[in-house]
This record gives C-alpha cells, structure tokens and sequence, in this order.
C-alpha cells in the first residue's frame, strides 16, 4: 500500500470533496482522482462514493480511514524519532490563532520554534474560534488557540488563562492617557452603539450571553470580522468595540484608543488549547504546544 495513496484518501475522506483536499495537498485533482483510484484498484474495494456533493467513505472506506490515520501518524512518529537520532526533531505544525491573539502570539511563537525546532516546519493561519475547530477536525489544524472553546467530541481542549474584555472607544481629542478611565458596568455598554464580529465568533457569543444574563442584549451596528477591521472603525468614529488588552496593545496606533475595564458583571473570555482527539500529538506537536504554554502561561 503506497504512502502516497493513502494520505491522499485519508484527507479526500476527511474533507468529504476532492477539490478541497487538492487544494489543501496542492495536488492538481486529475492526479489527485488517480492516485484514490489506484488505491482502490489495489484493495479491491471501493472505498469513496463519488457525487455531485462531494466523496463519501464507504463502509470500506470508514474502516480504511481510521486504519490510515493510525498509520500515518505511526510514520510520522517514526520520521520524529529518527530526527532525534540526529539530535533534533522535524515534520510539519500548523498552528490556528485568532486575530486577537496573532500579532501578540506570532513572533515570539515563531523565534522560539526555530531555536528549539531548527528541523521543524510551522505553519500559522489566523481563523475565528468555530472555524478553526472545523479545520482541527478535517487535519488542516494540528493545534488552535480558540477562545471559549465548545467540547466536541473529535476535539480535545486545555484551559490556558482567562482575559477580561475591555470597552474599547475612541480617544477624545486632547485627552490625555492618564488616569486610567473609570470602569463602566455592563448594562451601560448594552447602550453604547458597538461594532462586533458576526456570530458564531466567540466573542460575539459571549457578549450576547453575558447580557441576556442581565436582561440587555448589544446595540449592534457594524459586524465585522476582524480586529485590524474593528479598531479603525473604532478610530474613525463608528462606535465601540469589546475587545482584550492584547488586542488594543497591538494596534499600529493604541494611543488612539480609551479602554475602560466592564464590571457588574465583568467580561471574561476564556483562552484555550485545542487539538484532534483522532490524531495524537506527535513529538514535534507535543512540543509546539508547551512552547505555546510557556509563551501564554
């Protein structure tokens, strides 16, 4: 059974379309399409049901992924334990950061991956939390850093720390940076016009939720996915954002902006390690994760 092959089907079935898993292999499809079909050839089996909606494993097909699965990670721990022969670990990471956390998160993620994992190769992508956690489950995440991750069962999540929210408004002419501004309760900001990524973003989510609790719900008036996006609206006078320090602190301007903590109740964002509980942590991920920890602990 070729390597090759096998790969190539694991994640035609796990992305559930050909296109998809080309463009992810970058592996032109007609190549792609042969290579599945070899395989099958060889086992005498077919293992996908082709249709107009995409490529569904047949019962064949279910059990050869989760064998292939197993097998390639064995090949990849394989790979990992002869780098260590040679003093060093290698293979692939792709990490997944929120927006909110990837200016803060990426340098310093990226200098220490290369001094501790020279033979190693990263990859970092920015996602909203619900959409990383689909890219964990179909392979084209081995770790995210989600906020207020939902269990799931192909998903295995380790709490990190918990951020407080701030109320993030534009800075009055003039105005100096200190004091700092005064807290504003929650029920104030519900007032307040907001400008807020579209669901299902986390964030969004919990605000909604918090507010219920206190019978208010956000005034909103721009969706906007992206924090980049969020903050020069804010800038420009749209309205206000619900945003963490990290955010703010790692604008181009922060100066332009006045944060004021949120109390009665307090905003709390809830930051998390997510990995695929049907692909265990190979060394070189294991040891990405605890650079990860170290960075945000």
């Amino acid at each position: 059974m070729d390597l090759k092959q096998l790969a190539y089907f694991v994640r035609v079935a796990e992305l559930g379309s050909f296109t998809k898993a080309s463009q992810a292999l970058d592996v032109a499809q007609p190549a792609l399409s042969r290579q599945v079909r070899l395989l099958e050839v060889e086992l005498r089996q077919n293992l996908l049901v082709r249709n107009g909606r995409g490529a569904t494993p047949t019962e064949a097909g279910r059990l050869l992924l989760e064998h292939g699965r197993g097998i390639l990670h064995q090949v990849e721990r394989a790979r990992e334990e002869l780098g260590r022969v040679r003093g060093s670990l290698a293979g692939r990471v792709a990490i997944g950061l929120p927006p909110s956390l990837a200016r803060v998160l990426t340098v310093p993620l990226t200098r220490a991956f290369r001094q501790q994992l020279p033979e190693a190769s990263l990859s970092i992508s920015e996602g909203l939390s619900a959409t990383m956690q689909e890219w964990l489950a179909t392979g084209r995440l081995d770790i995210a850093v989600l906020y207020n991750a939902l269990p799931a069962p192909e998903i295995e999540i380790t709490p990190l720390r918990d951020e407080d929210l701030f109320l993030v408004q534009k800075r009055p002419a003039g105005l100096a940076e200190e004091p700092p501004a005064p807290p504003i309760p929650l029920a104030e900001v519900a007032k307040l016009p907001l400008v807020i990524p579209s669901r299902p973003n986390a964030i969004r989510m919990h605000v909604e939720s918090e507010m219920a609790n206190i019978g208010c719900r956000p005034q909103v008036v721009l969706e906007i996915d992206g924090v980049s996006a969020i903050l020069d609206l804010v800038a420009d006078g749209a309205g206000a954002a619900l945003l963490s320090r990290n955010a703010v602190a790692s604008s181009i301007r922060p100066s332009a902006y006045l944060t004021r903590p949120i109390c009665d109740p307090p905003l709390r964002t809830r930051v998390c390690l997510a990995t695929s509980s049907m692909r265990p942590a190979t060394l070189t991920q294991q040891a990405t994760l605890n650079l990860i920890k170290t960075i945000l602990g």
